[in-house]
């Protein structure tokens, strides 16, 4: 019985092990997952890191829109709305007064009080190509490479948090590790979804057409 139990637990370790390295690296190429990513150094001591990507048949132009205005009370997080966005269904369309942002604005807030614990701030950007936000714990960069001479976008997202020791601890661990890459698989299947379909609408998709809009 002793054997079998020591059985089971070092397969479920090998399988854990197996998928970490998997989701952790979900989509992005060596070089992706490897490489440097604006805001790296903020959060040099990071005990998670996850670099995710995908293709976007849409330039960038049409993608960087859906990335500005995420967040709850905002445009969603284009993931599974029941779980994190009270059931409120993330948005479809470009909200304009959502496009404009500052550095130190509040980001991708997960609730209706923004803090330090449920919202990121702005830490530094380039419209159209990359974006950083940050908070004492954790930072999410946004990259945006056009490829194919710039009809299509690579997107490349990584996050960054230090665990802290915190009786919260064991539940902050868990949800990095377990729950945070379905959603953000899901999330990033959402902006390609909706950068495609704006791309089909508007082929040029220029920036000044996002932004009149």
């Amino acid at each position: 019985m002793a054997i079998l139990t020591i059985a089971g637990v070092a397969t479920a370790v090998s399988a854990f092990a197996f998928y970490r390295r998997w989701h952790l690296r979900w989509g992005a190429t060596t070089a992706e997952h490897a490489g440097a990513m604006p805001g790296d150094d903020i959060l040099s001591s990071a005990t998670f890191t996850a670099t995710r990507a995908l293709t976007i048949e849409a330039p960038a132009e049409c993608v960087w829109p859906w990335i500005v205005q995420v967040g709850y009370n905002r445009a969603g997080f284009y993931s599974y709305d029941r779980l994190d966005n009270l059931g409120r269904p993330s948005a479809t369309t470009i909200d304009p007064r959502l496009q404009c942002i500052e550095v130190g604005d509040v980001a991708a807030p997960m609730a209706s009080r923004a803090t330090a614990a449920t919202s990121f701030r702005v830490h530094s950007f380039d419209p159209g190509r990359c974006l950083v936000w940050a908070k004492p714990d954790s930072t999410w960069s946004w990259r945006l490479d056009p490829i194919d001479d710039g009809r299509r976008t690579r997107l490349v997202s990584r996050l960054k948090a230090s665990y802290r020791p915190t009786p919260s601890l064991p539940l902050t661990v868990a949800l990095m590790e377990l729950a945070d890459f379905p959603m953000m698989r899901r999330m990033l299947l959402g902006i390609r979804e909706r950068a495609e379909r704006l791309a089909g609408d508007d082929p040029a998709c220029s920036r000044q057409r996002l932004e009149d809009t």
